[in-house]
């Protein structure tokens, strides 16, 4: 399929190593290889991926001369690092591929895939004449509220004074400024990676792990906008099932556990891959899990709580109350979890891939953002969908709020309308489905180029 003619198609693909953008690659690099395209691989050092996962795959690594990611604080430093220690080792490679091709009797065009955290892909496609399409592993509703950064800071309106953080954002309903992505950076982090996520050469397309009627409004906007076809193939997870990337290693003893658990009684929480928080909030979380006496799986990431290794900031007594009542474990096979029938809520940090991951589901969300995107998500969860709740980081509050979810109307209304959302979606990414007939438009687009 991936032949038109003589002329065959190679696809590069540029991931970047965070683990929300690798997976959702890898998961795409799988579907198009499905459909006859060769494909290269292309990652940096760091949080490399399996190659034993993909044989078929050709891997490239990346020299970036980095040990992690830098941060919260440190992101913009570790995203220019990542790009220019990566920029030229990329080049010469195309080059070669390039040179490769002249040689050949089997002619290979070349397409670039990149995630649009390695923008230096794009720049380097726009220099060597190669078309590029841009991979967006966020929500669709982010692009239109990072965009409109500059024009708020030209009005005077951001930094965002503390009295307007509840006000409606003029011509981003439902969005307050508090949910606008990068607003707990200073000016001019924000102004700069709103810089670095503006694509300076033109795609000739983008792919989006989202689905059409969850984000419709903001696709119409994005369309409009930049006048290039936008495939939406997500979710990814469903669409292009790979075997599991994580970076860190899964304990699947929680399965067993929740076998024994009754059907949707089960709180699940984790706050992502990236995610750190000080001893104070993660100890406000157990009282919350705790107290609200519903079983639980708490993901507590090695690192995660600020000066601690693992959970060794709690009292002994409310470990051993916990463990009567759950779970705490290092980390979960979260799509696995979220799947099974004994859980009936996710409390979570509002990451687009988690999100995706639970509306799939049907499972209603407790959403405590920390960054970036996560605040625009867990908006549109509790307002636009329906099927989540902001909560507040007081043990009191997280209490209620578990109880709001498993034990009152609201909660049941909640389940209600994540169910509906969740066949959609079904429907979605079946044959004829918005997901699947996009899959089969970017294959087509592709062989066009």
């Amino acid at each position: 399929m991936a032949e038109q003619g003589e002329k065959r198609r190679r696809l590069v693909l540029i991931a970047s190593p965070l683990q929300g953008h690798m997976t959702p690659m890898l998961q795409l690099g799988s579907y198009l290889h499905s459909k006859g395209f060769s494909i290269t691989f292309a990652h940096s050092e760091l949080n490399p991926p399996d190659p034993s996962n993909h044989p078929d795959f050709i891997f490239l690594p990346l020299p970036d001369k980095l040990s992690d990611t830098g941060g919260s604080s440190g992101f913009i430093q570790f995203l220019q690092a990542l790009n220019n220690n990566c920029k030229p080792h990329l080049q010469k490679h195309l080059i070669q591929i390039i040179d490769e091709q002249k040689a050949s009797t089997q002619k290979e065009s070349i397409v670039i895939i990149h995630d649009n955290l390695m923008f230096c892909a794009g720049s380097i496609a726009g220099d060597l004449g190669l078309p590029s399409i841009i991979v967006r592993s966020s929500s669709a509703a982010c692009v239109p509220a990072y965009r409109i950064i500059p024009q708020l800071h030209k009005e005077v309106r951001f930094p965002v004074e503390d009295s307007l953080l509840q006000e409606m954002v003029p011509g981003l309903d439902p969005l307050r400024y508090k949910d606008i992505p990068f607003i707990s950076l200073t000016t001019q982090q924000s102004l700069k990676l709103t810089t670095l996520f503006t694509s300076k050469t033109p795609p000739v397309a983008f792919i989006w792990n989202t689905i059409e009627f969850l984000e419709q409004s903001a696709l119409t906007q994005i369309r409009h906008r930049y006048k290039v076809p936008v495939f939406t193939i997500g979710p990814l997870h469903k669409t292009s099932p790979t075997p599991s990337n994580s970076f860190l290693e899964e304990d699947t003893s929680c399965i067993s556990w929740l076998d024994k658990q009754s059907p949707k009684s089960v709180i699940y929480a984790s706050v992502g891959s990236l995610a750190t928080m000080d001893a104070k909030v993660a100890t406000e979380m157990a009282w919350g899990l705790a107290n609200s006496n519903q079983p639980f799986i708490w993901v507590v990431r090695p690192g995660s709580v600020h000066g601690c290794d693992w959970i060794e900031f709690l009292p002994e007594d409310l470990v051993s109350e916990m463990k009567v009542k759950g779970l705490i474990v290092k980390w979960a096979p979260q799509k696995d979890v979220l799947a099974h029938s004994a859980v009936g809520g996710f409390w979570s940090h509002c990451g687009w891939n988690s999100t995706l991951e639970s509306v799939c589901e049907g499972v209603p969300m407790l959403c405590q953002p920390f960054n970036n995107d996560q605040f625009l998500n867990a908006r549109y969860l509790s307002h636009v969908w329906k099927m989540g709740l902001e909560i507040v980081e007081e043990r009191g509050e997280i209490e209620s709020a578990i109880k709001r979810v498993f034990m009152s109307k609201e909660g049941e209304e909640m389940r209600c309308r994540a169910m509906e959302i969740q066949e959609q979606i079904k429907v979605a990414v079946s044959h004829g489905g918005s997901s699947q007939n996009s899959m089969d438009d970017l294959v087509k687009f592709i062989l066009s180029l």
